[in-house]
C-alpha cells in the first residue's frame, strides 16, 4: 500500500490484492486480541497486585501472543477466501487506496449475502469478543479505583490506562465503522477516511502513545528540544 501511494500507481494485480487484504485482516484480528489482553494485564496490575507476578507469567504472555496470531490469521484465510471465491465482472476499479473487503464485495457480480452473514457472525465472535473483554477488565478497573479513597493510587491507575484507553478507542472507533456498516449505505468517501484513520494514523500513533509514559523516551525528547 505504501509502495503504491508513493510511486502514485493505482494498478495491482490479483495476487497483490489478495495477499494486501489477508494480511490487513489478520494483523488487525490480531491487534485486537492483543488490545484485550493488555486490559486485563491491566486488570491484574490494579486490582490484583499482589499475584500479578504470579498470574501473568513469560509463559502465560507467550501463551497469550500466541492465541492473538492464531485467531488473527484464521480469521483472515476465512474471509480471504470467501472474498476471493466471488465473481468480479462488473468493475476491476476498487473505490478506495488498499484492498479491503467492503470495496471488493461492492464491485462482485455474485451474490454477496453469505459474505456479509460471514463478517457480521465472524465479527461477533473474532472481533467483539476482545472489545467486550476489554470493556469487562475496564469495568472492574474503574470500580477498584471509585472504591480506592487515595489520590495517589487514582492518578497512577489512570496514568496506566490513559495511553492504553485512547488507543482502544482509535482501533474500535474506526474498525466498527468500516465492517459492520452494510455495504449498500458505504459513503467511500468517509470510507477512505476512517481507512487513512485505522491504517496510517493509528499504526503512527501506537509508538508515541505508548513511549510518552516511558522514562528514558522523556529525557531523550527533553534533550532533542534542549538541543533544538
Amino acid at each position: 500500500m505504501l509502495a503504491s501511494l508513493w510511486v502514485q500507481c493505482p494498478i495491482i494485480s490479483l495476487t497483490d490484492c489478495i495477499a494486501q487484504l489477508y494480511f490487513l485482516v489478520a494483523l488487525m484480528s490480531t491487534e485486537g486480541f492483543l488490545l484485550a489482553f493488555m486490559a486485563l494485564d491491566r486488570y491484574f496490575a490494579i486490582c490484583c497486585p499482589l499475584v500479578y507476578t504470579r498470574l501473568m507469567t513469560k509463559c502465560t504472555c507467550l501463551q497469550l501472543a500466541t492465541i492473538s496470531w492464531v485467531c488473527g490469521f484464521v480469521n483472515s484465510s476465512l474471509h480471504t477466501t470467501l472474498t476471493f471465491r466471488l465473481s468480479f465482472c462488473q468493475s476491476n476499479r476498487i473505490s478506495h487506496f488498499f484492498c479491503d473487503i467492503p470495496p471488493l464485495l461492492s464491485i462482485s457480480c455474485s451474490d454477496i449475502l453469505f459474505n456479509k452473514v460471514a463478517i457480521f457472525t465472524v465479527g461477533i465472535f473474532i472481533g467483539l469478543s476482545p472489545f467486550f473483554l476489554t470493556l469487562v477488565s475496564y469495568a472492574f478497573i474503574l470500580h477498584a479505583i471509585m472504591s480506592n479513597d487515595h489520590k495517589g493510587r487514582h492518578h497512577k491507575a489512570i496514568s496506566t490506562c490513559a495511553s492504553h484507553i485512547l488507543v482502544v478507542i482509535l482501533f474500535y472507533g474506526s474498525a466498527i465503522f468500516t465492517y459492520f456498516n452494510p455495504t449498500s449505505t458505504h459513503s467511500f468517501e468517509k470510507y477512505q477516511l476512517v481507512g487513512v484513520l485505522y491504517n496510517i494514523l493509528t499504526p503512527t500513533l501506537n509508538p508515541i502513545i505508548y513511549s510518552l509514559r516511558n522514562k528514558e523516551v522523556k529525557l531523550a525528547l527533553k534533550k532533542l528540544m534542549c538541543l533544538r
